[in-house]
């Protein structure tokens, strides 16, 4: 895969198309609650704009079916001023006569945020009309919205048939090379820390995934379903019974090929989500739930990380929004960030796990952490992500 990159475009006096992910949530009364991903772009605008370039940013946020007043990007573009240090253009519109007028009054310099990209049903759509509009903006592309990169959306891949000058921003780069390079030459031993609710969601990826690792740990509400494969007991436990033969085909698959598959074997249980009524047991009997991994289950995961040379963590090890459940979560966190200050590679998935490693105030000892939830597991999967080769 030869993707252009932005360094060697010369984008000076020039109109930058850029797609960013500025999904971010925001409370009830318009403020940012997390700013993450906005930073997140900061290094390839700040490249346009020191370059001279003219950069026109088209992003969305949550899932609107037409405009919705609460999704507009005005919070985000006074967020954006504020980290960049200077005004930030913003339009009300995505497209219309109103922000042709914007574009091509912007100064080498200067930077455009366009309004939501998603009010228009033709975005995610791929509507080659709208995207052709779009792309009367630019006359350069760059992706550097790797959260979105699994999606052919207007903004993410109609575009660039129209653009024949494209490049990946500095972030869909550095995701890029974590992310591919953890699956074609990591560095060894490579344990792959899989958790989260569902087993479906991570099928393909364990498959993958299990042919590349040395170690594959399992916890979170997936490691039920595999328990259960073995007959074990698992009471109310989270149970994806479609998926059981499939658990137990990857339990001897590690059997078969010499590989070191690590389920749970003790649990934080309770019969509701009670933190005051909670149980350490090797068994989950009828009418409880395991809401976390136990005390053993957590000395074993974290021997094997020690030894660990590339850490590919996705997906917490309980209910960790929860203090009461959140303690193997953490354990295994400080595990992986310890690994990291001893010379592991860490690469954190997106989502809820790196929503974990922030809470743990451990941002800045992991390698890498990604943007991109379902993007990062397509890639992982070994798909092609069409914003990806869009850029091709």
């Amino acid at each position: 895969m030869s993707i252009p990159t932005l360094t060697n475009i010369d984008v000076r006096s020039k109109r930058v198309l850029m797609r960013v992910d500025y999904n971010v949530p925001i409370d009830d009364q318009g403020h940012i609650i997390d700013d993450t991903r906005i930073k997140a772009s900061l290094p390839t605008l700040k490249h346009i704009l020191d370059q001279g370039g003219r950069a026109i940013l088209m992003s969305h946020l949550g899932r609107p079916k037409g405009l919705v007043e609460s999704l507009r990007l005005k919070p985000v573009a006074e967020r954006l001023a504020a980290l960049l240090g200077a005004h930030v253009h913003y339009a009300t519109d995505s497209i219309g006569e109103g922000v042709e007028q914007q574009v091509a009054q912007l100064k080498n310099g200067e930077c455009l945020l366009l309004e939501n990209i998603r009010f228009y049903a033709e975005e995610t759509n791929n509507d080659e009309t709208f995207a052709r509009t779009l792309a009367q903006f630019g006359e350069v592309y760059v992706n550097d919205a790797f959260g979105t990169a699994h999606r052919a959306h207007a903004s993410t891949e109609g575009v660039t048939h129209f653009i024949p000058i494209r490049a990946a921003g500095f972030l869909m780069q550095k995701e890029l090379d974590y992310l591919a390079g953890a699956v074609s030459d990591p560095k060894r031993p490579f344990v792959v820390i899989l958790g989260g609710a569902k087993v479906s969601d991570k099928i393909a990826v364990t498959q993958r995934l299990i042919e590349i690792a040395d170690t594959l740990i399992i916890g979170g509400g997936m490691a039920y379903t595999f328990l259960k494969s073995q007959g074990g007991n698992i009471g109310h436990s989270l149970l994806d019974e479609e998926n059981l033969s499939f658990a137990a085909e990857m339990i001897n698959k590690a059997k078969t090929e010499n590989k070191s598959l690590l389920l749970p074997i003790d649990h934080v249980i309770a019969e509701k989500f009670d933190p005051e009524d909670t149980r350490i047991t090797s068994q989950v009997p009828d009418g409880w739930m395991g809401l976390d991994i136990g005390p053993e289950t957590r000395d074993q995961f974290v021997e094997a990380i020690e030894q660990a040379g590339t850490i590919l963590w996705n997906g917490p090890m309980g209910v960790f929004e929860n203090a009461a459940f959140s303690g193997g979560t953490a354990q295994v966190g400080q595990a992986v960030a310890q690994a990291t200050d001893h010379g592991a590679v860490s690469i954190i998935g997106g989502g809820d796990t790196a929503a974990a490693v922030n809470l743990l105030g451990l941002k800045s000892r992991m390698s890498h952490i990604s943007t991109g939830g379902g993007a990062s597991l397509e890639l992982l999967e070994g798909r092609d992500l069409p914003g990806v080769k869009a850029l091709e």
